[in-house]
């Protein structure tokens, strides 16, 4: 289940956080060998040590997800109307909004279009923000523990491995063929696009990636898209994806792979569509995640910085 937004919110940092716990998990277990009693005795120390803030780690982590899904759980339970919600964000947003409490966020988009919404539609939203607004309570003082524990440890190492998403990729383009990292290793900078079939502003964008993306070709890069209605090669997704891309003119590489690699979990994570990151040769996001449709010329802009950067 997805959030599905056409916009950024203050929810980005969770999975950087998620990647970091899971990194600092495999540091924890990690020893050096010591022929000398006294080392091995404090060795013992250190792994019993940090056996036991590993399984806070994951105590946490678990923790942290299933507050997301409560999230999730949510939108599901009332789909038509907050499909209604995330259709009214403007995708032009500011940053002062992107910072916002994710609740006070989603009021504000719901009390400056009270208007579109019937009195029980209003109603609904109004308990379901008030829920949210527990729950991302909750994930705020979770997230400064798990930021303060993983400070004392690894977090630079933690933080440089999270960018590795497509470091080993494995999947399909949306007609079967099979893709792998060489992909991403053949291009000076690969800029990927996430979305979904009914997120109206990344179907709005999709004929400007395409141009996007004959220009990235002559730069030696490239544009891939990658619809998360069609992971786990969901024929009746990708069928959609393909009618729509066809419709758009979007005629660049589209991926599709199992929703439980480290890139499907990654894609899991977004609160916000579209999202665009860049990759490098080795799989390797660079820099922020991009928030908002590229058919808007001052996010063209942004982006094309980005890329130039890069390049």
């Amino acid at each position: 289940m997805k959030n599905k937004s056409g916009i950024v919110n203050s929810m980005n940092s969770k999975k950087v956080i998620a990647a970091s716990l899971a990194i600092s998990l495999l540091f924890a277990f990690t020893g050096c060998g010591n022929s000398s009693d006294s080392a091995t005795t404090e060795n013992t120390k250190q792994e019993a040590a940090s056996a036991t803030d590993a399984g806070g780690s994951a105590a946490s982590d678990e923790k942290l997800d299933d507050l997301y899904q409560q999230e999730n759980r949510i939108f599901a339970d009332h789909k038509n109307v907050w499909d209604k919600v995330f259709a009214l964000m403007s995708k032009n947003t500011n940053d002062n909004a992107m910072n916002e409490n994710y609740a006070d966020f989603l009021t504000n988009t719901i009390e400056s279009n009270k208007d579109s919404f019937s009195e029980e539609e209003y109603d609904t939203l109004s308990k379901d923000i008030e829920t949210i607004r527990g729950i991302e309570e909750e994930i705020a003082k979770l997230e400064k523990e798990i930021a303060a524990s993983d400070s004392s440890g690894n977090t630079s190492s933690g933080s440089a491995e999270s960018t590795g998403v497509f470091r080993g990729f494995k999947g399909k383009d949306l007609d079967g063929n099979d893709v792998d990292d060489s992909l991403f290793a053949q291009n000076k900078v690969t800029v990927v696009n996430f979305w979904f079939s009914g997120c109206k502003p990344c179907v709005e964008e999709l004929s400007k990636l395409n141009e996007l993306n004959d220009k990235l070709k002559e730069m030696g890069g490239e544009v891939v898209g990658i619809n998360t209605d069609t992971l786990d090669d969901n024929q009746d997704g990708i069928k959609e994806a393909k009618e729509i891309l066809k419709a758009q003119g979007a005629s660049y590489k589209n991926l599709t792979f199992d929703s439980d690699s480290t890139v499907g979990k990654y894609a899991g994570d977004i609160m916000a569509f579209p999202t665009t990151v860049l990759v490098d040769k080795d799989g390797n996001i660079v820099g922020e995640p991009f928030m908002g449709g590229i058919d808007d010329p001052s996010n063209y802009e942004q982006l094309m910085e980005q890329i130039q950067n890069i390049l």
